[in-house]
């Protein structure tokens, strides 16, 4: 079961900027910043799980207020600890149902972070909660996974989504309840290490009508942060919802 912070404890965050070094890259952060400032233009970010500030930092770096909400106080120490990090405002809790002071231009969840809300009511609760931070004319901006199950052998549950020398991932999907268990084994210093963590996936049609639950509209969806079309080959999307003007 996990504790106070979830699943990404002090032994999970200790290790989570490297074993995400990937994501870290200038070539897959530069454009998830670049739009995310294009949409907060003068006003203030709200970061929906904002970890370790792998994004967080280097909005921060280009003039934008960035306030993070994050359920995890080993991770968010993480961020406190790196240059810039305590210029970032950070509450802590679940960020479908935390609120903070003031409204938003942005506010965004990235990296599949929406499915590590594992029921439909609370991805349904994180949208109406976003809602109410954004100013009018506000966006919402959601990265996250395509299912996969047109690639999910009949009769299979599990799907291989990363296999090298040292680290194993395996997907373990109940489509009933469109519930998914992601599996990592890692080796670290000679030992293999195990980390499972529970998520809920979500189709794009689904979180429109989440969005629009919530009094959002859609104005954007891309494949990537590079504003590649969506297309049904797809296997990611950014999606961006707006919040009406006249609300």
């Amino acid at each position: 079961m996990p504790g106070a912070d979830g699943y990404f404890d002090e032994r999970v965050a200790a290790r989570y900027d490297e074993s995400a070094a990937d994501m870290f890259d200038p070539a897959v952060v530069d454009p998830v910043v670049d739009l995310l400032g294009e949409l907060a233009g003068d006003g203030r970010a709200l970061e929906l799980g904002v970890g370790t500030g792998r994004i967080a930092l280097p909005l921060a770096a280009r003039g934008v207020r960035v306030h993070g909400i994050e359920l995890s106080r080993a991770m968010a120490a993480r961020l406190r600890a790196k240059p810039g990090g305590e210029e970032i405002g950070v509450t802590i809790g679940d960020f479908a149902t935390t609120r903070v002071e003031g409204t938003f231009s942005v506010a965004y969840l990235v990296f599949n972070t929406i499915m590590n809300l594992t029921t439909q009511a609370a991805q349904v609760a994180c949208f109406r909660n976003v809602a109410a931070h954004l100013e009018p004319g506000g966006c919402f901006v959601v990265e996250v996974g395509v299912p996969d199950l047109q690639r999910l052998p009949p009769g299979e549950t599990v799907r291989a989504f990363h296999v090298s020398e040292s680290c194993w991932g395996f997907d373990e999907y109940d489509v009933a309840s469109q519930g998914m268990v992601s599996h990592h084994l890692e080796l670290v210093d000679g030992r293999a290490e195990y980390f499972a963590a529970p998520f809920r996936y979500v189709w794009p049609s689904e979180l429109d009508l989440m969005a629009e639950l919530a009094g959002l509209r859609l104005r954007h969806r891309w494949s990537g942060w590079n504003r590649e079309p969506f297309t049904s080959e797809s296997r990611t999307h950014v999606s961006v919802w707006e919040k009406p003007r006249d609300t």
